[in-house]
């Protein structure tokens, strides 16, 4: 069976932004097939839509099978996870994932944002797909606020943890071209 990765863009991402790129061509030096899917309508997400998406890239999910996620991808990822009946992954890193964010002040944007805070996820589920989960933080994240979702994914999960200095959302914004952590969290758990 070949080693396969997704990596999952966040809310308004896209698959050339910041450290994709380069953790594509690095995980295929590993052996890895790779795909960084555009996922739909990406400044709207919807759970239904990205989680559908994921579930029809992956297809037969295995153990050989790798999700990779920034942002909304790791809440996209968790919720596939917990749709699988008995399958298996072999693990799923999550780069700047949450279950909290800072308060959003648009009204458009507290909208889109309110099904992915508010719908439960069966964490049994997830747990059950996948004992692999790292979850990486950064301590300057202006989204994501660190000492709230540690504490949840610990309660939830019970991950690693990596926290990051200063390394912002993670985003192309924030100027993260290349994101080491994520290739050897990955290339751990396919060993």
């Amino acid at each position: 069976m070949k080693k396969r990765a997704y990596i999952i863009h966040g809310w308004d991402g896209y698959p050339e932004e910041g450290w994709f790129p380069w953790a594509k061509i690095e995980l295929e030096k590993q052996g890895f097939a790779v795909e960084i899917p555009s996922m739909p309508h990406p400044e709207r997400p919807t759970i239904d839509d990205w989680v559908g998406q994921l579930a029809k890239l992956v297809g037969e999910p295995d153990e050989q099978t790798y999700l990779i996620g920034h942002s909304m991808g790791c809440q996209t990822i968790l919720r596939y996870l917990a749709s699988l009946n008995g399958q298996k992954v072999g693990g799923a890193v999550l780069v700047a994932g949450f279950f909290e964010l800072v308060p959003l002040e648009k009204e458009e944007e507290k909208a889109i944002v309110k099904p992915w805070l508010e719908t439960p996820i069966d964490f049994a589920k997830v747990k059950a797909a996948t004992s692999n989960i790292t979850v990486i933080l950064s301590d300057n994240d202006e989204w994501v606020p660190l000492e709230r979702n540690v504490e949840l994914f610990k309660k939830y999960l019970n991950p690693i943890i990596v926290t990051e200095h200063a390394k912002g959302h993670y985003s192309g914004s924030s100027g993260i071209k290349e994101l080491p952590v994520v290739l050897k969290a990955t290339i751990e758990y396919a060993s």
